[in-house]
């Protein structure tokens, strides 16, 4: 498989995670973040775990519950802490700094070589979806812009580190621990903070459908694949490709207002997607594959070994 076509398999995540902010309002009850995120979480764990048929060893539950912290419980509870105190185009501001941070985490993490053109490329992106989100009623507070930065260096930490901790097993069951750690992790926080769950209705039930099984199991499997297969910092630059998709349905569903400046963010950010994954491509990508293939941690018999990950025989991708 190509590298092009892991780009944009991987790319269907984070376009079909634009989709939150219009499902959540529109379609679930309100007020329950929590809740809402272990009911997203937990019965997509579950499902890949019952498809998959595997559970982490002794040696990985440690680290499934890290990553699954990092990339959900952490993530998911900060962003809607972030989302209820900032305006949304702060908050998605804010959210568009994780591939800086990727880029940061990825050479102390795995020796990743700092581009300035790869710099410069999420720099643009910032800047793309501060023009597509921000307007001028934007207001700021000092907790939701910490849980906003917070639940970026979260996300990218999950990231950087899911890149660096590579499971000998396929991408859906490692998407499987990750999703139900994090449901146990969110489950217990939302009983105690949350008040209970009312009766759900036909459109609250299609929104967790498509949330869970769809917008967190299916999702979360390319999105791993992608870590797995593509530079962190193509993955991450990916990601702000989530701020677009939410204001292209909100034009075209809800009728909200697509102003000049806004379709010239969207633009940007996409061209500086583009950009990132061009230099984001490693120079060792027209080589052979057994040249190319990075070492990644797996755990080996007697504790953690460095070992070539494996990748198909026709990837370019590292």
């Amino acid at each position: 498989m190509t590298r092009a076509t892991d780009i944009v398999l991987t790319a269907i995540a984070p376009a079909v995670w634009g989709t939150t902010y219009i499902v959540t309002t529109e379609a679930l009850p309100p007020d329950l973040p929590l809740t809402l995120a272990a009911l997203r979480a937990l019965p997509a764990g579950l499902i890949l775990l019952a498809l998959t048929r595997s559970l982490p060893g002794k040696d990985w539950i440690g680290r499934t519950f890290l990553l699954g912290a990092l990339n959900f419980s952490i993530f998911w509870t900060l962003l809607f802490v972030a989302a209820y105190r900032l305006p949304g185009g702060v908050a998605a501001t804010l959210g568009a700094m994780q591939p800086l941070m990727v880029i940061g985490l990825a050479f102390g993490l795995l020796g990743t070589p700092i581009r300035s053109a790869a710099v410069g490329a999420a720099l643009t992106g910032l800047a793309g979806v501060g023009l597509l989100v921000l307007g001028p009623e934007a207001q700021l507070d000092g907790i939701g812009v910490l849980a906003g930065i917070g639940g970026a260096a979260s996300m990218a930490a999950g990231v950087v580190l899911s890149r660096k901790w590579q499971p000998d097993v396929p991408p859906l069951a490692f998407a499987g621990w990750q999703l139900t750690a994090g449901g146990l992790i969110l489950l217990p926080v939302a009983l105690i903070a949350e008040p209970s769950l009312p009766p759900l209705t036909l459109p609250n039930l299609a929104g967790l459908i498509w949330l869970g099984p769809f917008g967190a199991a299916f999702t979360y499997w390319l999105w791993f694949r992608g870590i797995a297969r593509l530079e962190p910092g193509s993955v991450s630059m990916l990601g702000t490709l989530s701020p677009v998709t939410a204001v292209v349905i909100g034009w075209l569903w809800l009728g909200e207002t697509l102003s000049t400046l806004q379709a010239l963010g969207a633009i940007i950010v996409l061209a500086s997607v583009m950009a990132g994954q061009r230099i984001q491509r490693p120079a060792q990508a027209a080589r052979p594959v057994s040249d190319a293939r990075p070492s990644v941690e797996r755990p080996g018999a007697t504790g953690t070994v460095s070992m070539p990950s494996q990748k198909p025989v026709n990837s370019a991708a590292t």
